[in-house]
């Protein structure tokens, strides 16, 4: 009887495996990642099939898009545009990010760059504390913490004096948060697309798929978002990474805050089934300074590979200057060669990552490409005075990104991002003049893999293995 069983399981399996496998070869990206999956999958589908159910897509099917849902918003879309169409033409081009992000470059915007905790939650909690008719929040990771209670305060105070509050966080990331964090929210009014009741990829044997995004957005007038998350690490208070946690958020001024605004519609909508387009300001007034920007969405509920392609079309775009700061580097085949071309045509391109370990296999991947860019003329420096988590971008002097987006696999094809794009060469001076100074406070990466200590000579070529998925 057992052994009936067991031959009737094993033959289920394989057949799961013969399944995924036909999938793997006709979707998965590069021809060596769809060998790797059929040799795993017809070889061990006890493990294989398993695995696949939650590692082996790269596309979230049925990703419902407000804009893409409604006719109206999508001729809002194109009044919105032609209304707020940048009166002079960029240095760089922005006609490609907009075909990625599917939204057009507006002008009217200001962007004002935070540093660290101090400034960041300040700001945000002076914008919350100043709200008169709705707030709306979204972050990958908010904590039972000093931090974490000090938002929620400022949310339940807000909706207690009638503004409508909106609130929401990823599964994964904030996997600790417990009813009695959340029960007071939710007694005070305020809205929530809970995780455990979601029908998003918690459901779904997904939960590779994250929603990575970092938004906060006051009556439609302004916004943040960049790389800061909500908990007591991010002002300096883990002893871990010392009390040097360094990273970049942005306010966000003028009609860009509509964008920022509708990709969170489109993440509500996802999440609870609510469209809540109507009942959201749709005015933002122009900012004195009058940059041209534009928000970067990408996830893989994208038809195309739009993370990695925000980066591809940076790198092109790069005539004297690249620089990208990013906690995690593990980019993909087209963007790394796309780096070590930019360097060729010598472009001065450097990269800053943290000295300083949070994951340990993103850690040790990296080093298994520094050795290879490095050879092309690319310049890795490491941050060494605390640990670095921002995500920031600058192309010569004219287009300045911060936003939630890493150099890795995973913010290019799993994770749902953003990044704010400012065409602007006062915004790029102003990201210049951060990113000298976190130059300053790290040091030029000079040894080879070979030169390094063992664990990190051993374990970058195993850490690459599963670069697919960090």
């Amino acid at each position: 009887m057992l052994a009936g069983l067991a031959v009737l399981a094993f033959i289920v399996l394989e057949f799961f495996a013969i399944r995924f496998s036909w999938k793997a070869i006709t979707s998965t990206r590069t021809s060596q990642g769809a060998v790797g999956w059929v040799v795993f999958l017809i070889a061990a589908p006890y493990l294989g099939v398993p695995l696949y159910l939650f590692l082996g897509h790269h596309k979230f099917n049925n990703y419902l898009i407000a804009r893409r849902d409604s006719e109206q918003v999508i001729d809002s879309l194109r009044d919105f545009a032609n209304a707020n169409a940048p009166e002079t033409e960029t240095v760089i081009p922005v006609e490609p990010f907009e075909r990625i992000a599917e939204l057009p470059a507006v002008r009217g915007n200001s962007m004002q760059l935070l540093i660290d905790g101090e400034q960041t939650f300040e700001a945000l909690f002076a914008a919350i504390d100043a709200a008169q008719t709705y707030v709306l929040v979204q972050f990958y990771i908010i904590n039972d913490d000093g931090q974490g209670r000090a938002l929620r305060e400022r949310l339940i105070a807000a909706a207690n004096r009638g503004v409508s509050v909106r609130l929401m966080f990823d599964a994964v990331g904030s996997a600790k948060l417990k009813a009695g964090f959340l029960d007071p929210l939710r007694e005070a009014g305020v809205e929530m697309a809970d995780p455990e009741q979601a029908r998003g990829p918690k459901n779904r044997y997904q939960l590779n798929f994250r929603n990575h995004r970092k938004t906060v957005i006051v009556d439609g007038t302004i916004g943040f978002t960049g790389g800061f998350n909500v908990g007591d690490e991010y002002m300096g208070l883990n002893p871990k990474f010392g009390d040097d946690w360094r990273d970049t958020h942005a306010v966000l001024r003028g009609p860009i805050i509509s964008q920022l605004q509708l990709i969170f519609a489109e993440d509500w909508h996802w999440a609870t089934e609510q469209n809540i387009v109507q009942g959201l300001e749709w005015e933002a007034p122009y900012a004195p300074e009058n940059m041209t920007g534009m928000i970067m969405p990408t996830g893989p509920g994208d038809d195309m590979e739009t993370g990695a392609l925000f980066f591809f079309s940076a790198i092109v775009a790069a005539k004297q200057r690249l620089w990208i700061a990013s906690p995690y580097f593990v980019p993909d085949t087209d963007v790394l060669t796309a780096l070590k071309h930019a360097a060729l045509r010598g472009v001065d391109v450097r990269i800053l990552v943290p000295e300083v370990i949070d994951h340990t296999i993103p850690w040790l991947a990296a080093f298994a490409y520094f050795d290879e860019i490095r050879a092309a003329g690319v310049e890795v420096w490491r941050y060494d005075s605390g640990f670095m988590h921002q995500k920031v971008v600058l192309v010569d002097d004219g287009l300045a990104a911060i936003g939630t987006t890493n150099m890795d696999n995973r913010s290019f094809r799993l994770n749902f991002e953003a990044m704010a794009l400012f065409f602007d060469s006062r915004a790029a001076e102003a990201t210049a003049q951060m990113l000298e100074a976190d130059f300053a406070r790290s040091f030029r990466l000079e040894k080879n893999l070979a030169e390094q200590p063992a664990k990190v000579r051993y374990g970058a070529p195993i850490a690459r293995l599963f670069s697919p998925v960090l």
